[in-house]
């Protein structure tokens, strides 16, 4: 008699599935915020479900907007979730995915609502869903957005026992008229970084290849240098901006031309990207303090300044440019909501892109 097959044993067990759902609930419930709407019916005996089809936002909710225009981005987490895998440790990857989405919106001058995951792995592990969706919810809270929704793919035939991948989608709004977008920056405006928390979620597959590689270390070494462990300072979390800036916007938003998240590419490319044509940027490379991860893997790999400029964020995560008249005033507001931050540079006439000063 042939064998009986089921979904179970091709890989996905249901059952298991459903318990994953309902250990994630409580952390759903912790990003709720203005505008979301309950789903329409209770959830199934027992306490499980996995919900509507879609999750329902009230834009009139969301605040006082007259012409509100969407935002959206999509981001993951890269390489770097081999470093949680390493470590056995999976909360802190989700505090990057977030970041890595809400972070970018908040470049336009919005407000992020809502949030997304994807989570795709070779079996269903409710212990690992149930701390990356712990994570996810953190930096949704730290954000001011609501945790909508996600899918969970259990993929056998596409990932090793043990492998995941993670994409996030943020959705946000912005007024019309108060969209940033760099158009009214000009020479003469000042550049300002803000610290970032060390290497973020870029350049990974470098630092793992130099770290694990090159030099031969294990995520469990101390590093005198650091201060701590490889697995540690690999791991820790980008640096969540979206509370600080949306307070300085509540500030000093007339003053503020242009707003750039240092992801991949750091500052050289992200700068780029929000410069108007006959605008350059000069920077101060002596004006802040780089975090010594940086000086450590560039000794490490021997990697050229130029790359780790290119690749990393070198200790600058996001970037306010703003008139001259008012940076000052937005360091010391910077200050005060705890974020070390430095005047790096300023706004010269010439193609976009940036220098640096002699």
């Amino acid at each position: 008699m042939p064998e009986q097959w089921d979904y179970k044993k091709a890989g996905l067990d249901l059952e298991q599935y459903e318990q994953t759902i309902a250990g994630i609930q409580t952390h759903l419930a912790r990003t709720h915020r203005a505008g979301v709407m309950p789903p329409p019916f209770p959830p199934r005996r027992g306490g499980k479900g996995v919900g509507g089809f879609a999750s329902l936002f009230d834009l009139a909710a969301a605040g006082n907007y007259t012409h509100p225009v969407l935002v959206t981005c999509t981001d993951g987490v890269g390489s770097k979730l081999k470093i949680a895998q390493m470590m056995q440790t999976f909360d802190t990857v989700g505090i990057d995915l977030v970041a890595m989405s809400v972070n970018d919106l908040i470049c336009t001058g919005g407000e992020p609502l809502v949030f997304l995951d994807y989570l795709a792995m070779a079996s269903d592990n409710p212990g690992l869903t149930e701390q990356l969706i712990q994570g996810i919810a953190d930096g949704c809270r730290d954000s001011g957005c609501a945790l909508g929704g996600g899918e969970t793919a259990i993929l056998p035939d596409f990932y090793q026992p043990g492998d995941f991948d993670l994409a996030g989608f943020a959705a946000g709004i912005v007024e019309r008229d108060q969209i940033i977008d760099g158009r009214a920056i000009q020479p003469g405006d000042a550049v300002i970084g803000l610290a970032s928390s060390g290497l973020h979620s870029n350049g990974f597959s470098l630092v793992r290849k130099v770290v694990f590689e090159v030099a031969r270390l294990h995520i469990a070494d101390r590093v005198p240098e650091l201060g701590r462990t490889v697995g540690d300072e690999l791991l820790t979390p980008t640096r969540l901006y979206v509370q600080p800036i949306r307070r300085l916007l509540a500030t000093h938003r007339a003053a503020i031309h242009g707003l750039a998240h240092i992801t991949g590419g750091g500052l050289p490319d992200n700068l780029r990207r929000i410069l108007p044509p006959g605008c350059r940027v000069t920077l101060q490379r002596q004006a802040w303090t780089c975090p010594p991860v940086f000086t450590w893997l560039q000794t490490l790999g021997n990697i050229a300044e130029a790359e780790m400029f290119r690749v990393f964020n070198m200790g600058i995560g996001f970037v306010v440019i703003a008139q001259a008249a008012a940076a000052a005033a937005i360091l010391q507001h910077l200050v005060d909501e705890g974020i070390a931050a430095w005047r790096i540079g300023e706004v010269c006439e010439g193609e976009p892109g940036i220098e640096w000063a002699r």
